[in-house]
Formats: C-alpha cells, structure tokens, sequence
C-alpha cells in the first residue's frame, strides 16, 4: 500500500545509538578502579554511634517500576486529629569522605544520567544502588524527617535527625494505584492519598502549579525499544507532595539561620503571560482578568486538544530556574515560584549531587550548630556546578529522545501522521504526533495553535537525530 511502510528497529541499533551518545556528552558509566575500592569499603563501614533506632517505623519506599537507587521512604499515622509523617533520606554522607575520592567523582558527574538502557550513576552502584539505597529488609543509614500536620495538611512542626531505618517493602506507583482501587486498600496508601491531596490544596492555596504534561519517554518493549507519552498516576503527585513538604522545610530552616543551598525560580515576566492570555483567546478557551496563573493552569482540560496546547505553552512560564548558596545575608531571590514557596533539594542524594550538601545544612543547624567547613566551603561552587550540570542532563536526554524519534520513523518517509499543533510562530509550528509518540517542527504558513492537522515525514535522519515534516 502507498505510504505505508513497515519498519521496526532492532534493540542493537537503538543500543549503539545511546552509547555514541553518552560518548558525544562525555557521560561516564564506570568508576575508576580507586574509587570503586573506596566505594566498596565505605560501604562495609559500620554506622556510627548516635543515630537513633527506627527500623521499628514501617517505611516503603514508592517509585517508578524496576528501581534500585531508592532516596526516599515514606511512613505515615494519624496523630489527634492530625497527621504524623516520617520521611527517611539515604544517608549518602555517611559512605561518602569530604573531598575523597568518591566526592571527587560524584562532584564531577553531578547527577545520575538515565538512557533507556543505562544509567550513569552519581556513585558507584555498590552504594546507589546497595549500601545506600533505602532497599527493603536492610538496616539503612537514614535522615529522617518527622513531620507534624494538623487536620487541614499545615505543617505545625518538624524535626530531622540521622537514624538507622529498614523499609519493609519496595512498591512501585502502579502498585500503589492499584491498590487505592482495589476492595480493601492498605491504610498506609490511604494515608498517603488524603494527605496528598491536603498538601495539593495547600499548593493551591499558596499560589503553586504543577504541570501536567505527558513525559515523552523513550521505553524497551517487545524487545526493542519505542516512544511513549505517558501521564502520571494521581500517586505520583501524592508522593511528590511529601518530598515537596521536606525541601520547604529544609527551606524555612536554612533561611530563619541565614546559610544553606536553595532551588528557585522567578516569577513568570509579565510579557509571558500576556502572551499565554492572547493564545487563549485566539483558542477560544477562557482566561479571566481576574484568574491568577497557577488558577487557569489548574483549570485546563488535558482531555482537550485546545486546552492542552495550551498546557505545553504554559510551560515556558517555567523558565529561569537556579540554585543559590548563601552564608551570613539572605539573597534577594529566594522563591521557587511554581512551588508558591521557599524550596531546598534535599530528598533526592543518590540522584543530585547538591542535596548532599543541603542535608548535611539541616542537620547541623537544627542541633544549633554550624554546618561542617566542607559544606560552607562549596556554598559558592555548587550551585554553578549544579546549572552546569543541568545543562549537560537535559542535552543529553534531548539527544536520546531525538535519536529514538528519527530511528523510530527511518525507514518511514512519505508516511502520513495525524498530529496537533502544540506551538505557533509565524511560520514556525511545534507537533505532537501520538503514535508514535513524536515531538517535532513543522514550517507552514496558516496553522493555528491547537490545529489538528496531517503530516507528511519528509526527511528521518539518524546520523544528525532529525526528523522533518511536511503539511499533508
């Protein structure tokens, strides 16, 4: 039949593509021999006298499928008429010497890089995704945070101390989902869910948005791999909440004691948001003067097509954010403005470099103490090795994701697909093509945002990750 072909990349060529890719971006998979010893005798060390015994609290941890590099365990009860919430930390400076070899390595990587078919860990895996991964049945170096709520979801106090922890179980979201839809779901999920969702009007309440887009993700199947849009689940949001309430914690600490590391982001200028207002009139889909920004966000339909194209503009409101470090002055900018608050990164230490940096913060100004010299040493240095980094991450996962689209499509020119117009300048127009799930420019006069239109695949070029497109 004209215009249809039939063509399926294999997993090797989908492989050797990513390896010349981590190649390109200087993205290392191994550790020298030196700091893979060092690593593996950090990990055998004992744990240090003081830390208190909770391997009695039942903590799970709650993540994508498949993963090993656990950074957080979650426990919740009722407390009055309120909530208690523990939320256990690895412990990565219990493995780690301050300027050692192990330091020395993760400070240059900087976060944990994620192809389809291999990560490039921050550690050594004898510590991401062992030693220091809060993996169940295991007694675990932890930092936990206890977090008092009262019946509305306000956090009414909090406390952080380093302990010993052992997760009970390892639960993926699906898991989880399934579960809160089953007859007889687990207390501990309900929990979950009604303080989530609390926490999601705090959000509200405070001025936060969140956006709720489809990640583009590149996902092994059937033997090869393929381009999937993939919405998050309701719980993943809960449990994003948890880890939101901790960094705003660590936030208010670091700030009332005037030093710590900060995660921000401006206020959207208002040039932005006079043009978001103009694309909803030109689609018909209502933006009153009245209604705040993270309001009309929350608002949207993702269900229509109209109303999502504008959800994918929203996100350029979303630019602009840093770290800051700060000793002895508080900066100007301090506001992560989607979160609606103060914010700080300190839940993730086995994935991002700087949420080392920060525990190690809160730790000691909540026992009223200075925070250690190496720390207060790399408040200037970190957070420009932290944008460098973030730089570095997201070419890298744009580079994958370009490479799988033109290999997904090689093969397939003049093939006609069904696509909506995400973006429009001038001539310039962003797609959405669903199946598969593609993301891509067109140049055409006379497309509207929000257009469904078909396209014709013009050019798929594996070597430059191209791919191009004509109006149909």
């Amino acid at each position: 039949m004209p215009g249809i072909h039939f063509y399926f990349p294999t997993e090797e060529q989908f492989v050797d593509g990513f390896s010349r890719i981590r190649v390109e971006h200087e993205v290392e998979t191994h550790f020298s021999t030196v700091v893979e010893r060092a690593a593996a005798d950090a990990a055998a060390a004992a744990f240090e006298s003081g830390r208190r015994d909770m391997r009695s609290v039942p903590f799970v941890t709650i993540d994508p499928e498949g993963s090993r590099d656990l950074d957080q365990a979650f426990h919740a009860s009722r407390s009055g008429d309120g909530y208690r919430v523990h939320y256990a930390i690895a412990d990565l400076a219990h493995f780690i010497e301050p300027h050692g070899l192990i330091d020395g390595a993760a400070r240059r990587r900087g976060v944990t890089f994620y192809a389809p078919d291999e990560r490039a860990s921050l550690h050594p895996d004898v510590l991401n995704m062992d030693a220091a991964s809060l993996l169940p049945g295991a007694d675990r170096p932890a930092l936990v945070w206890t977090h008092d709520l009262d019946s509305h979801g306000t956090l009414i106090g909090t406390h952080v101390e380093r302990a010993i922890v052992r997760s009970t179980a390892a639960l993926s979201y699906k898991e989880v989902h399934q579960d809160l839809h089953s007859g007889e779901p687990q207390e501990l999920h309900l929990l979950l869910r009604e303080i989530g969702i609390l926490r999601q009007k705090k959000e509200a309440t405070r001025g936060g948005v969140s956006l709720r887009l489809p990640s583009q993700e590149v996902v092994k199947r059937d033997g090869t791999y393929g381009l999937v849009f993939r919405a998050t689940l309701p719980v993943e949001n809960w449990n994003a909440q948890m880890s939101l309430l901790t960094g705003m914690a660590a936030a208010r600490i670091m700030l009332d004691n005037k030093v710590g590391l900060l995660r921000t982001l401006p206020k959207p200028q208002k040039s932005t948001l006079a043009w978001l207002r103009r694309c909803s009139e030109a689609l018909d889909v209502p933006y009153p003067t009245y209604l705040a920004y993270p309001d009309w966000v929350r608002a949207l339909d993702m269900t229509d097509p109209d109303q999502a194209a504008l959800m994918t503009q929203a996100a350029r409101a979303f630019r602009g954010a840093g770290y800051v470090g700060f000793d002895g002055e508080v900066p100007k900018q301090t506001r992560h403005y989607a979160i609606g608050s103060d914010y700080a990164h300190v839940t993730a230490p086995l994935r991002r470099l700087i949420d080392r940096f920060a525990n190690e913060v809160v730790l000691a100004l909540s026992a009223d103490k200075r925070p250690p010299a190496w720390v207060v040493d790399a408040l200037d240095t970190i957070p420009d090795v932290m944008m460098d980094t973030s730089r570095r991450e997201r070419a890298f996962e744009r580079a994958i994701v370009d490479f799988a689209e033109s290999l997904t499509l090689a093969g397939r020119i003049g093939e006609v697909f069904q696509a909506i117009a995400t973006d429009v300048d001038d001539d310039k127009v962003a797609l959405q093509i669903r199946k598969p799930a593609i993301v891509a420019r067109l140049y055409a006069d006379g497309v509207g945002l929000g257009d469904e239109i078909d396209v014709r695949l013009t050019e798929a070029d594996t070597e430059k990750r191209t791919v191009a497109f004509e109006l149909a």
